[in-house]
């Protein structure tokens, strides 16, 4: 049961990175490329390197990535590398594609400002749908991704410090302070996106749950979705009656299986179902703070006569 689990979890996981890829791949050479707008991360470096030397976009950004990822196996582990190789080698050949069978599409070739905020949505949504699912486009995303396994620091604000030095550099190509404007309204929004998929994928909302079957939804929501509850004495004030009450956490997405569950076993139970900002512990996050080193201190004296007073 576990193993099917993993392996649907596996399959899962790389369907979803496709969808991302895709995703990125559609926003970076269907609007942000044909119309001279600078993205971030390596891509940015690529589509420079490209408008400066002629170098194609995909060679410049395999070979980077290919550096990043040697240096990230180390701290990432083999399983985010392994799905981040892959990410890589697919946006590498949809990009070669693209560029081979889109070359004369210019999209929103009179409107840059819509072409920068559409093609912002679709690398934005394929960077944070990639995270969320164990792997990314590499480059940036790679750094972001090591920060925030040792902090709980927003992974768009990450990208965007990251990235803010390469879209300035594309003034060293086109002079024009226009092309970089647009480059800065893609690093918002692609950030503002990446946020906005990743806390969607990790919501949780907290359950409580009045009901005289409460043995009965306890034991179906442990076996699927498979959470916890805990049992809360209650007593009603206006009835007098001793009450039992759930208390569950869950994600975001199980919520309406939980819901179902209730409504087939007690139609007439009493559920409050609230939104949570983190929840941290097994089945959930986990704790992204540095312990703390424990400091020998030498009391003094004069600071020993103060604290006896």
């Amino acid at each position: 049961m576990k193993i099917n689990k993993k392996v649907a979890d596996e399959v899962r996981d790389y369907i979803m990175i496709t969808i991302a890829m895709v995703c990125y791949c559609i926003g970076w050479n269907i609007f942000l490329l044909p119309n001279n707008i600078t993205t971030g991360g390596v891509p940015g470096i690529s589509s420079v390197v490209y408008w400066g030397t002629g170098i194609p976009v995909q060679t410049t950004y395999f070979i980077i990535n290919a550096a990043l990822l040697l240096a990230a196996l180390k701290i990432l582990g083999l399983r985010f590398c392994l799905k981040t190789i892959y990410a890589v080698l697919l946006l590498t050949t949809l990009t070669t594609f693209a560029r081979s069978n889109t070359g004369s599409m210019h999209l929103l070739a009179d409107q840059p400002f819509m072409a920068s905020i559409i093609g912002a949505i679709f690398c934005g949504s394929g960077v944070g749908i990639g995270l969320s699912f164990n792997g990314s486009t590499g480059g940036t995303d790679i750094v972001a991704a090591i920060v925030h396994k040792y902090r709980d620091i927003s992974l768009g604000r990450v990208v965007m410090m990251c990235d803010i030095v390469i879209i300035t550099s594309s003034y060293l190509v086109f002079h024009n302070w226009e092309q970089v404007i647009y480059g800065y309204v893609v690093l918002l929004v692609t950030a503002f996106c990446i946020d906005q998929v990743v806390n969607a994928m990790h919501r949780s909302v907290q359950f409580f749950i009045i009901s005289d079957k409460y043995k009965e939804i306890a034991s179906r929501i442990a076996v699927f979705p498979h959470r916890g509850a805990t049992v809360i004495e209650a007593h009603g004030f206006y009835t007098g009656h001793e009450v039992k009450m759930l208390f569950i956490m869950a994600k975001r997405r199980e919520s309406n299986v939980i819901f179902r569950i209730i409504n087939e076993i007690d139609p007439k139970a009493f559920v409050t179902e609230t939104n949570v900002i983190g929840v941290y512990g097994e089945g959930f996050d986990k704790f992204k703070v540095k312990p703390q080193h424990k400091h020998t201190h030498t009391i003094t004296a004069e600071q020993n006569a103060i604290l006896s007073k």
